[in-house]
Formats: C-alpha cells, sequence, structure tokens
C-alpha cells in the first residue's frame, strides 16, 4: 500500500507548535508556517473498451507536484489484474507477482524508479506510455496506476522475487501542453492512485455438468456436481469485492433425501440448493464441484432433479445450452424408507457466500484459485452412482465436516480463533492464497 509522506514533517509541525506556544507567552502572534509536503496528482484516464485479446495498448500516465519544493525523486507503479501483462520493462523498473489473498485475485506489479528533480506546478510523464498485453484470459480486468514520492515496492510476504527489465532506461519528460493540477488539490500526502477498467471483447463458457444415478430402495449414493468455466477468459464479479460472482442452484430428484451437504450450498427449501464459489472470480479452466448423499427413500419412476446457473446476465456467456443439466434417478425395489423429504445437512456457514472459509474443490485449479480436490473414504450401503463410487464422501476445505454434525468442530475452530487473535487468522489465510 502506498505509504505516506516522510517523517520529519512531523517533527517540524511539533517544532512549529512548540514555538507557538513560546510566541504567545510573550504576547507575540506566530507566523503561518508554509506547508511543504508532496501533493503528487494524477491526470485523469479514460476506461479501456474493446480490447481485443493479444493485443497490445498504452497506459497515458501524467501527474503534477502541487506542492511548493521540488522532489530529488518519484515512483510510478503500474498493477494489472490476471487478465493483462507487462511487455518489454524499462531497465528502471522491477516487476512481482502479487499473491491473492481473501478475494483479492493475484495479479503483476511494476515500479519505475525515476532519480529526477520533479518541479511543482508541473506536468511530467513518462517519455514512453507503458505497454501492456492483453492475454487469451483477458475480459473484466484492471490497471492500477500509482504515483509516490516513496518507494511503492511490495512486501516480500506478499510477492515473488523481483524481476528487472530489461528495455532501455525509460525518463519522465515535461509537458507543457497539459493542465497541471491545481494547488492544494492533492487528496493524499505524497501519493495518488487511480484504477482503470479495462473491458477486452472476449467470451467464457460457464457451464454445468449433472448426474446419472441408480440404486436399490434403502440405499445411500454419491452425487457429485461441477461448475466449471471453461473459458477462453477468466471472469470476475463486476461488483466488486464481497459481490458474489454466480450461484449453482441444485434441486434434488424426487423420492431422496439429503444425508450429507455440502459446505458451500445452503438449503433453501425441500430438495432445493443454492450454491456459491470460493471467490468472487474463477480463472479459465477452473470451477467448482460439489459432493451430496443421497438416500433413496422410495422409487419414484422417472425422478429427475437439476443443477442450473441462476439467471443473472452473462453476456460473455454465448453458448446457455450447458447452463442446466440433469440430474437422474433409476430406483430400484419397493416399499419405503419413511418418505422423500431432504434432511441431514443443510451446508455449512460459507456456503452460498463468495470467500467463504473453506473450498469445496475445483476441476483443473491453478494459480490463484482457492479450489481444493475433494477426498473419498469409509463404506455406504450397496447403491451405485455412475458420478463416483458409493464410498462416503468428506467435503474438503476448512469447512470440511458440513451438515449437523458441523455445529462442534466450527464452534471450537472460532474458539480457537479468538484465542489466537484476528490478525493470525488473516495472516494464515493470505499465506495459504499465496501458496497456491
Amino acid at each position: 500500500m502506498p505509504h505516506t509522506a516522510p517523517g520529519h514533517r512531523l517533527f517540524r509541525r511539533t517544532a512549529g507548535a512548540i514555538g507557538a506556544v513560546a510566541l504567545i507567552s510573550l504576547g507575540a502572534a506566530p507566523a503561518v508556517a508554509e506547508d511543504t509536503a508532496p501533493g503528487l496528482v494524477l491526470g485523469e484516464m479514460a476506461p479501456f473498451e474493446g480490447v481485443k485479446p493479444g493485443s497490445s495498448f498504452e497506459v497515458p500516465a501524467t501527474f503534477t507536484n502541487t506542492g511548493t519544493e521540488a522532489l530529488d525523486k518519484v515512483w510510478l507503479s503500474y498493477t494489472v489484474s490476471h487478465g493483462l501483462n507487462h511487455t518489454e520493462l524499462p531497465s528502471n523498473c522491477l516487476a512481482w507477482k502479487i499473491w491473492g489473498f481473501d478475494e483479492i485475485p493475484v495479479s503483476t506489479k511494476a515500479v519505475c524508479e525515476f532519480d529526477q528533480t520533479v518541479k511543482p506546478g508541473v506536468v511530467y510523464a513518462p517519455e514512453k506510455a507503458m505497454s501492456v498485453d492483453a492475454l487469451d484470459s483477458a475480459l473484466y480486468d484492471s490497471v492500477r496506476v500509482v504515483v509516490n514520492s516513496q518507494n511503492d515496492a511490495p512486501g516480500d510476504e506478499a510477492s515473488s522475487e523481483p524481476v528487472q527489465g530489461t528495455g532501455p532506461a525509460m525518463k519522465l519528460v515535461e509537458r507543457p501542453d497539459a493542465t497541471p493540477a491545481a494547488p492544494g488539490s492533492a487528496e493524499h500526502e505524497g501519493w495518488d492512485a487511480k484504477d482503470v477498467k479495462v473491458t477486452a471483447a472476449n467470451t467464457a463458457d460457464l457451464q454445468v455438468t449433472g448426474a446419472r444415478l441408480k440404486g436399490r430402495v434403502g440405499d445411500t449414493v454419491d452425487l457429485k456436481l461441477k461448475f466449471t468455466n471453461a473459458g477462453p477468459a477468466w471472469v470476475r464479479s463486476t461488483g466488486g469485492v464481497g459481490v458474489p460472482l454466480l450461484h449453482v442452484l441444485v434441486k434434488m430428484p424426487a423420492g431422496t433425501s439429503v444425508t450429507k451437504g455440502n459446505g458451500y450450498c445452503d438449503k433453501v427449501a425441500s430438495g432445493s440448493y443454492e450454491c456459491g464459489v470460493s471467490q468472487n472470480w474463477v480463472n479459465e479452466g477452473d470451477g467448482e464441484t460439489y459432493t451430496f448423499k443421497l438416500k433413496i427413500d422410495k422409487a419414484v419412476p422417472g425422478a429427475k432433479g437439476s443443477v442450473a446457473l441462476d439467471d443473472r446476465a452473462r453476456p460473455f456467456d454465448k453458448d446457455k445450452a450447458n447452463d442446466k443439466a440433469a440430474i437422474t434417478l433409476d430406483a430400484t425395489g419397493s416399499g419405503s424408507t419413511g418418505g422423500s423429504g431432504s434432511t441431514g445437512s443443510t451446508g455449512g456457514s460459507g456456503s452460498a457466500s463468495t470467500g467463504g472459509a473453506g473450498s469445496t474443490g475445483g476441476s483443473g485449479s491453478t494459480g490463484d484459485s482457492s479450489g481444493g480436490g475433494s477426498a473419498t473414504g469409509g463404506t455406504s450401503t450397496s447403491g451405485d452412482s455412475t458420478t463416483g463410487s458409493t464410498s462416503s464422501t468428506t467435503a474438503s476445505g476448512d469447512l470440511a465436516s458440513t451438515g449437523s454434525g458441523s455445529t462442534l468442530p466450527v464452534a471450537g475452530a472460532a474458539a480457537a480463533a479468538v484465542g489466537i487473535g484476528t490478525g493470525a487468522v488473516l495472516l494464515v489465510r493470505r499465506r495459504r492464497a499465496a501458496h497456491r
């Protein structure tokens, strides 16, 4: 995060205050000290629309020193999201991969150092605008530009080792044709930032996979459903942090009851569940796997359920045919085991939210995805499912024990979090995301 202005300014103010008190004690009015703190202000930057994957574009950053004294050095940084990358960097720039954490995806940050005088009231810009590549995965992306009077390099715990640029060193040049920012217009002391949206002309095929189940009345069978982003683009929520990317809606076949739910799924009605995703974005080739255990209570001819994406608008997804899939059940035997109402687990507390405490896994999870695999084990009754074995499936991640049996483990984890401290919990989450 950008730093504040150097600490010597605080000492100057303190000394001034002491001097003012001395003058007042002598009956004299104190003089008003001139504020010499740096006031850096970036110029406006328009969003980029309709960028073609595989192409490049330039980010024209300009800034003004609105303070009253010249600066000996400034830094410009450019942070690009997952679907973008820096082209050849000048030799006075360093680049880092920034690890994702919580609901912040992985990004790449380049910091360029300009060891030259920056006069007040003058507009400056790099002699050549920074060039950025739009990757095949580009869709809803962004570039964050920061000008700083101090080094804006990321901390070691949050990033990879830096890579130095190999291109010719870049200098700042004056822009006499541009209108400088007004004195006193700086919003921050010693730095300023702009977030520029980048929208690519690209598509992403979000899809779900259903299941075909069979077994005898009284059997408990495994149900495995999948949500996948088949690409080519990654997709992030346009609503920002805290706004879910989507929900996956599941309706169980008639004649069944849920004996073990999924940590990312909430029961919303009898036999109906709403499932979330682990983050508010999903990378290309990634997704989630939702596992349930179903007891066949009675044989219902033609019993069929479904798994579907919610109905929010997704203009980037041109193939709507795979947004919904069937869950079929071929049940044999007669009699009833006591009703077909869905009972048992209704899912964990992090189920329908993005960035919950655990992950139920994904398909082909890579990079900054927080999806993990699901483990199988144990023994079930003699039912059969074409979507997986009939062995007992335990949801993976921090919400491993979901359903009615999850209260004590979750309560114990909460008590431990209080004992250790909130800061330690956040550190663990960030470090975990860093090594995905």
